[in-house]
């Protein structure tokens, strides 16, 4: 049917979790907008368009009122169930944030090379993965990663602890490429 009333075109479908959300971000959005006045500056014999503080305050503004009125919807939308069972889903996705700050911690001490291989190993069998094709796959892949950004890219990564007790022309190359 093409002919649509304004209500129906516009009819808001609510999602587990979609308050929560909306609470969330609307909070953050204040946070931000509360912090304006200490990140951004006002730089005198400036026209108001050249402020360097303009596209942040409208952003964070448009974030406010657009966060308010997702909420709003929100609250006044029909009601279904599901709503923590999705705020479950979120925490445990940061199960993964903690895996890299484990994996930051562990740089130093191992190195980067087998830090990343065992890491890449360990996520392979954390979500599932358990033949030995993939579990090779995973540590190739750790490998190729560190060559390519130590080797090639030349990203200056800590080098780990482990590798002073390297023998001397070994640990120049370690601390170097690895």
């Amino acid at each position: 049917m093409i002919a649509k009333t304004l209500q129906d075109m516009f009819k808001r479908y609510r999602r587990p979790g979609d308050v929560v959300f909306a609470v969330l971000f609307l909070a953050f959005a204040v946070f931000l907008l509360s912090q304006l006045g200490d990140q951004t500056k006002v730089v005198k014999r400036t026209k108001w368009f050249a402020q360097p503080g303009l596209w942040p305050t409208i952003a964070i503004w448009c974030m406010v009122v657009f966060g308010f009125l997702h909420w709003l919807s929100s609250a006044l939308s029909d009601r279904i169930s599901g709503r923590w069972t999705e705020v479950g889903f979120w925490v445990r996705s940061f199960e993964y944030v903690a895996y890299f700050l484990i994996y930051v911690l562990v740089v130093p001490q191992l190195g980067y090379l087998p830090s990343t291989m065992l890491f890449a190993v360990f996520l392979t069998l954390r979500v599932g993965f358990r033949g030995a094709n993939a579990i090779g796959i995973a540590a190739f892949f750790g490998f190729v990663v560190t060559i390519v950004f130590r080797g090639f890219l030349q990203v200056k990564i800590p080098a780990g602890a482990v590798y002073e007790y390297l023998p001397d022309s070994v640990r120049a190359f370690a601390l170097t490429y690895l």
